[in-house]
């Protein structure tokens, strides 16, 4: 009886993961600049690949190898907010017309980072 509930509460874990990062996969076609693109894609693979590897650390049990999942899982979040920080900083320094595709918030702020680099 509690094989079922593990595995239920496992597979309820990864259609959750797989829910969540199917609608990144939809923000990534839906939103049109990159920016915005890349705030889609940064929030919900972080909570999708805790769901999915939770589920599997659930599904197998707590071993050496769910251990290794939550290495995974650690090292990607602070992997994902990294490289999502720098993708988006090349946007602004690269695209020269961001002032027409979307509110410039702060347009010292742009001039500064260009002129660093």
């Amino acid at each position: 009886m509690l094989d079922w509930i593990r595995y239920g509460l496992a597979a309820l874990l990864e259609i959750a993961g797989l829910f969540v990062l199917l609608s990144a996969v939809l923000g990534l076609f839906r939103f049109r600049y990159a920016l915005s693109r890349i705030h889609a894609a940064a929030l919900a693979d972080t909570l999708g690949i805790l769901l999915m590897l939770g589920g599997l650390m659930v599904a197998s049990g707590f071993t050496v190898t769910s251990l290794k999942m939550a290495a995974v899982i650690a090292l990607l979040w602070c992997a994902s907010p990294v490289a999502s920080h720098l993708i988006g900083r090349l946007e602004i320094t690269v695209n020269t017309h961001l002032d027409h595709d979307m509110t410039v918030e702060d347009p010292a702020m742009v001039a500064h980072t260009r002129e660093d680099d």
